[in-house]
């Protein structure tokens, strides 16, 4: 499996910008929906991880949006923020299926440990927490990566990056697939954001020693993570 994949169903700019923002920074890949009717066309594949849901939504409105994704069988977790803390919201919530609520004002602390309990108990299997090939080795908990014994120095995106082509490795992983899991929707299909920094992670593992190139460009199809020329 990749990184984790969380959608925020938010409408609020002010809410979605500093919690989408903070979630990326946590090293999840994160959807941004502004109102219901795009959130439920967002979630309704199932391949998110866990939501973020706010109840007070334009066009369809949190609860109905969780009622929805439970009578079409997603069973992604779902988190649902709202300012009212009345007790009747509550059940209101997650009888509509919800499995967790947080009332704002919050803090970003509880809303990322509640995450982590909603997305370990929504998986079937748990994620490798430790992953090698040639002399990378990524630890998935700690968040540090070695090359030859020497720990790297990345960033959030060169860490995701580094991730997802050590979860494929030996195979080919197009642009297409990174930007998706790498960038989530945030990325212009035309850029060369994913070459920039695919050049970065390799001057970062030249620098740590590693002298044989273990990123290949396979042109006109992507990139392999390969041990050896």
């Amino acid at each position: 499996m990749g990184a984790v994949r969380l959608l925020v169903v938010e409408d609020d700019p002010s809410i979605s910008g500093f919690v989408v923002r903070g979630l990326r920074e946590e090293l999840y890949v994160v959807d941004l929906a502004e109102d219901g009717l795009a959130g439920e066309q967002l979630a309704g594949d199932g391949q998110y991880d866990a939501i973020v849901l706010d109840i007070m939504l334009p066009k369809l409105d949190g609860i109905e949006l969780c009622r929805r994704l439970r009578q079409d069988g997603v069973d992604t977790p779902v988190l649902m923020l709202t300012a009212r803390d009345a007790v009747t919201d509550r059940i209101r919530g997650l009888d509509a299926g919800a499995d967790d609520y947080l009332v704002k004002p919050f803090a970003f602390d509880e809303l990322l440990a509640r995450l982590r309990a909603l997305t370990r108990r929504g998986r079937s299997r748990q994620l490798d927490t430790r992953l090698s090939y040639g002399p990378l080795v990524l630890d998935t908990e700690s968040h540090r990566v070695a090359a030859a014994g020497r720990e790297l120095d990345l960033s959030a995106t060169e860490y995701r990056l580094l991730e997802h082509l050590l979860r494929h490795a030996g195979a080919i992983v197009s642009r297409d697939q990174l930007a998706e899991h790498v960038w989530g929707g945030d990325y212009d299909p035309f850029s060369n954001l994913a070459d920039v920094y695919i050049g970065y992670l390799r001057k970062k593992l030249r620098a740590a020693g590693i002298e044989l190139p273990l990123i290949h460009t396979i042109r006109g199809m992507g990139y392999m993570l390969k041990d050896g020329a």
